[in-house]
């Protein structure tokens, strides 16, 4: 009886709160793509970035000032739960991220979603009194909905949060909680009418030895890539709040460097998400200058403090370096993106099985195993750094 009062409890809790973040997911991804028509529309817009990055530092060191640090803040909930996630968290991130898109920003959406769908799963230990198991819990399926809602990607979405919060351990009592809310809060986001973008792998060749090793090359790139973003971003956003202690003063100037660089050194191919470029990834070879500029734009708007997330501009990353890697091993590039495109991430975070889930929903069952690979050897080479900072790093990768 208590298995089915479990399982009837948290069908109930984890669909309302996939309905929420799959409802929120879907206005923030219909506002995301407005923003990026109206960018491409307008390209002046961007100089006024600066500006706009010293209003939303200001918005936030006014009232978003214990919502700052975004997933790090419902990672460290779910290890030590102390207090209710603020509510404002969903409007202060939403609207900071949409404005760091459209006026030119290289950031990502991962983390938006991933907090709204947190903070508004959280406010309902106002109704209910959860103890702190239970909002363990309740955060984990937030976070499973908003990941899956934003990518269409339910699996990966449902193991995300299971395997983000500490490096080399799966939290399976939330698993019930995380793959439902995952599976519906896709379901919703897709009933109002989102479509995901496709990527076009083509034909997956089958296994040759050679095949093996250059993913494998690939993989251990990406991992070191990922080490090097994560470290490089930690680096320029604590180097910033040393040299410039008023907030709202560092996205104002990192945002004229990043205007500088978009208008004078021809960046803004790597604006906003990328997803242009990335499709190209998938249709002929691109050059290796396509991941550095990306890794630069990406680095200076994150370590600035402009919002948004760090994981679409990682999948451009990955999916270029993946192109270029291609042409050095003789390798199918199409393939070698969508390697690229998950394993980058999976070495960022930490996160190498949902990764691999996230590369079969893309692309097919067939890139399984050229996926795993690449992604469990990122993972082995990205050291024990990662994008999150609150991740626990108690387990080692390999002995």
């Amino acid at each position: 009886m208590k298995l089915l009062a479990f399982i009837l409890k948290w069908t109930l809790l984890a669909s309302f709160v996939a309905v929420l973040a799959g409802t929120a997911s879907a206005a923030f991804l219909w506002a995301l793509d407005w923003a990026g028509t109206t960018r491409d529309a307008h390209l002046q817009m961007i100089w006024a970035l600066p500006l706009v990055g010293f209003f939303v530092g200001w918005v936030y060191h006014q009232l978003g000032r214990d919502v700052e640090a975004g997933n790090n803040l419902l990672i460290d909930e779910i290890h030590d739960p102390k207090k209710i996630v603020p509510l404002r968290m969903a409007p202060l991130i939403l609207f900071s991220t949409i404005a760091s898109h459209v006026f030119g920003a290289s950031v990502g959406r991962e983390g938006t979603a991933v907090q709204m769908g947190g903070s508004l799963a959280d406010q309902l230990s106002h109704i209910f009194k959860f103890n702190k198991d239970e909002r363990r819990l309740v955060l984990m399926a937030g976070m499973s909905a908003g990941f899956a809602a934003v990518f269409g990607t339910p699996l990966a979405g449902a193991v995300f949060a299971l395997e983000v919060l500490a490096v080399g351990r799966l939290r399976y009592d939330a698993l019930w909680p995380c793959a439902l809310a995952a599976l519906v809060a896709d379901q919703v986001c897709l009933w109002w009418g989102i479509e995901h973008t496709a990527y076009a792998v083509g034909n997956i060749p089958h296994a040759s030895v050679w095949l093996i090793t250059a993913v494998a090359i690939v993989g251990a790139a990406c991992g070191v890539t990922g080490q090097m973003f994560a470290k490089s971003t930690h680096v320029l956003s604590a180097w910033m709040k040393n040299q410039v202690s008023y907030a709202p003063l560092r996205p104002l100037l990192g945002g004229i460097v990043v205007v500088l660089l978009i208008e004078y050194l021809d960046f803004a191919r790597y604006m906003g998400l990328g997803i242009p470029v990335i499709q190209e990834a998938f249709i002929h070879p691109l050059a290796w200058t396509d991941a550095a500029g990306k890794f630069v734009l990406t680095v200076l708007s994150l370590g600035a403090g402009f919002k948004g997330g760090e994981v679409t501009p990682l999948f451009f990353i990955g999916a270029t370096l993946g192109n270029t890697l291609a042409g050095l091993l003789d390798v199918p590039f199409a393939l070698m993106a969508a390697v690229g495109f998950v394993a980058v991430f999976a070495g960022a975070a930490n996160t190498p099985l949902a990764c691999t889930l996230m590369a079969i929903e893309l692309f097919g069952s067939q890139i399984g195993i050229y996926a795993l690979i690449g992604c469990v050897l990122s993972y082995s080479f990205s050291g024990r750094s990662g994008i999150y900072r609150a991740q626990l790093k108690t387990n080692v990768k390999h002995v």
